[in-house]
């Protein structure tokens, strides 16, 4: 393996792999900063609104459980295209109905859309792993993350506060098909394996099976899926009233919750660097803990009363939010202290982290119900709790066992979907 990029890990073959993963990551995250708005503007109700993330959250959280095991069976290129392929379709039905306001097809088309970002997104970090040499590994898993939240988070934000005031919401959205469609063509005709892949059904029942089964067999793989979980709770609860307090009640304009939105992700890329750092200094369990779960813990409320303080000074929100998206990377020595404590059992363990990240994604919306009984000063404290139960189960992971492994391996912890 020769040449600059094959010695930072993106090897040859894979290499147009990331910027198809940088175009459909763009397209995915288009939404996030102003869907909820959008609709609240078109007459559907918090519930409502609530229940479109919260359904579309569960079925993330089963594809992201799915894919792995689905790759390595039947190869990276065909879960990916099928990634594709459900996504494109099931978000033109979500548009159609939409367009009509028929609330039951949105949330079906919206659904079944969350099957295609893990199959494509997570595909491609198998077919990483699976091409990559182990010598660069982590350069190339450093890459994919890398790509893979400036497309979700940082463009998608950036561009949509640049589109709506030009174009409107809805076209914004419906653009969301030409940053797919390019990805999905440069995955066919510039991204090949170098083996042939196989189809295995049984060893994909297999592999989804032992991600269970290891959470018996070593309950500190459970407890860190827990805390996966309650990694990006707070995230995928903003998603959905977050913005539309921000917008509706504090006073900001959606472009400047947009700007304030893609700079807390662009944030939290970088922060994925520095605390994998941080952790080799200061202790892995440690970060997670104080930089990750205390730190959520605090900025969290800062959110609701910042601009009770200060009124919509986008300034004041924006520090907030960059604070908070580097504790959001906190959270990342994950990738290493769940491998260490199963490093017999490495696969069923990254397993056991990728579900959390769905079930992040799932619960998320559900806390935000919240805000129907509890209200948004009720349902952020709600959050900050959580955040505070995450640091004692941190500690819980603390493995006395010496010489355990300690290696890093793809998975979805730090980063935000």
């Amino acid at each position: 393996m020769t040449g600059f990029w094959a010695r930072q890990g993106i090897v040859p073959n894979l290499r147009w792999g990331f910027a198809a993963l940088t175009l459909f990551m763009v397209g995915d995250g288009i939404e996030a900063g102003f869907l909820s708005p959008f609709l609240d503007e078109r007459g559907f109700g918090a519930g409502q609104v609530s229940l479109l993330w919260g359904v579309y959250g569960f079925v993330v959280a089963v594809a992201a459980w799915l894919s792995g095991a689905l790759a390595e069976a039947f190869g990276p290129r065909r879960v990916m295209l099928a990634g594709f392929a459900i996504w494109v379709t099931f978000e033109v039905a979500f548009l159609f109905a939409l367009a009509q306001g028929d609330f039951t097809l949105m949330l079906a088309g919206f659904g079944v859309r969350g099957l295609g970002y893990p199959l494509f997104a997570y595909g491609f970090l198998v077919w990483v792993a699976l091409d990559t040499p182990e010598a660069v590994m982590g350069k190339a898993v450093g890459w994919y993350w890398f790509f893979s939240m400036l497309g979700l988070g940082v463009l998608g934000s950036y561009y949509a506060g640049l589109a709506i005031p030009l174009i409107g919401e809805f076209a914004t959205l419906a653009s969301s098909l030409a940053f797919i469609g390019a990805g999905g063509i440069i995955l066919v005709l510039g991204v090949r394996a170098r083996r042939r892949e196989r189809a295995d059904l049984g060893a994909s029942l297999r592999s989804m099976v032992g991600a269970f089964t290891i959470v018996a067999r070593r309950p500190k793989v459970g407890i860190g899926g827990v805390v996966r979980i309650i990694n990006t709770l707070g995230f995928y609860a903003f998603v959905v009233f977050l913005t539309t307090h921000m917008v509706r009640d504090v006073g900001l304009s959606t472009a400047e919750w947009q700007t304030v939105w893609g700079t807390m992700l662009l944030v939290n890329v970088l922060a994925n660097a520095v605390f994998g750092y941080v952790a080799d200094r200061v202790g892995r369990v440690r970060t997670v803990a104080w930089f990750g779960g205390l730190a959520c813990a605090v900025t969290v409320p800062a959110f609701y009363y910042v601009p009770e303080w200060l009124g919509p000074n986008f300034w004041a929100v924006l520090g907030v939010a960059v604070v908070y998206g580097a504790a959001l990377a906190g959270f990342v020595p994950l990738s290493a202290i769940l491998p260490s404590l199963a490093p017999q059992h490495i696969g069923g363990a990254v397993a056991i982290l990728n579900l959390g990240a769905g079930v992040s994604q799932f619960l998320g919306p559900v806390v935000a119900g919240l805000t129907g009984p509890l209200g948004i000063e009720g349902t952020i404290w709600v959050i900050s709790g959580i955040y505070v139960a995450g640091i004692g189960l941190t500690h819980c992971l603390r493995d006395k066992q010496k010489g355990a492994a300690d290696r890093t391996v793809p998975t979805t912890e730090g980063a935000l979907r």
